[in-house]
């Protein structure tokens, strides 16, 4: 062998020693991650933490706080959609019975003459001038008949119809209704003044509401739950109802149909007054929408505000 091939011998040799040493520094490298990655694998588990989420950003059209609709606004809505398939002005006021409270406000029509629903505190009237508690003849008659003569001569009992008039305001001021002022004057020849009396929807359920719990009223309010079978329609076809219609023609002759009553429904007592003034007028069409309108009062009566005596 020659210098040189032993010198290239040794300088290949020395080239040989490091990719060896290289190599083997690599596979234990390596060793060491998969040994550490298989201990750790097999080591006692325990629950992860787990991932950071981010709380989702509320709708801005359902906000997590928004308050759920109250009973009279959901009511409302409903009855809203009934008044679209009348043809007609309905109105409803409802009020707990017990106290004075604001009644519950539907529909688009809100006051009007009385018609006969004025019958029920022109009775009390007489029976509190009579100062008994037993109904005369014309009391039965004026409320479960409407019988306009029978009323023409209660009226007439109380005094002049100035004083008449004053005698009525006083029953309907005992409830909390100091803005009625009862008709004294035929406005109309045709008809009874009293019946001819502006009142709103509202003092009607407000009046019913706190009559109920007077004991002296019980005796006509009794006879409200007998109304012939002839004008037990609309909330009249309600069992157990204490109720009084009232109708008349406008000027032009279109009817306006009207009834006030109280509801029954669990123990508890509703007090309403309804209206219709059909668009074509006629009595019967006004009768029927009254008869609509009781339909949704029966189908909601458990979300209607009611109340007690002395609650």
């Amino acid at each position: 062998m020659d210098r040189n091939t032993s010198r290239r011998t040794r300088i290949a040799l020395a080239i040989a020693g490091v990719l060896i040493l290289t190599f083997v520094l690599g596979v234990a490298a390596a060793g060491g991650v998969f040994v550490g990655w298989h201990l750790n694998s097999s080591s006692p588990s325990r629950e992860p933490t787990p991932p950071t989420v981010q709380p989702a950003t509320p709708s801005s059209t359902t906000p997590a706080s928004a308050p759920t609709p109250s009973a009279q606004t959901a009511l409302a809505a409903d009855f809203a959609q009934l008044q679209q398939r009348l043809q007609a002005r309905i109105g409803v006021a409802i009020a707990p019975a017990g106290n004075g409270n604001s009644p519950w406000i539907f529909g688009d029509w809100q006051s009007g003459p009385a018609w006969s629903t004025i019958k029920v505190p022109l009775a009390i009237a007489a029976l509190r001038e009579e100062g008994s508690s037993q109904v005369t003849d014309a009391m039965r008659a004026a409320i479960t008949e409407s019988d306009n003569a029978a009323a023409e001569s209660i009226w007439a009992s109380l005094g002049t119809p100035v004083i008449a008039a004053h005698k009525v305001e006083q029953i309907l001021q005992e409830t909390g209704d100091n803005h009625t002022v009862v008709q004294s004057e035929k406005v109309r020849p045709e008809f009874t003044a009293f019946g001819q009396t502006d009142w709103p929807l509202t003092e009607q359920a407000r009046f019913l509401a706190v009559a109920a719990c007077d004991d002296r009223n019980t005796p006509i309010l009794d006879l409200m739950g007998q109304v012939e079978a002839g004008q037990s329609w609309g909330i009249g076809t309600i069992p157990g109802t204490r109720f009084k219609g009232g109708w008349g023609p406008s000027l032009s002759g279109s009817y306006l149909v009207r009834q006030i009553g109280l509801l029954e429904t669990n123990n508890r007592t509703v007090s309403v007054a309804i209206a219709a003034q059909p668009d074509s007028g006629f009595f019967d069409d006004g009768v029927g929408d009254l008869n609509e309108v009781t339909n949704w009062l029966t189908e909601h009566m458990a979300e209607l505000p009611a109340g007690q005596c002395g609650t």
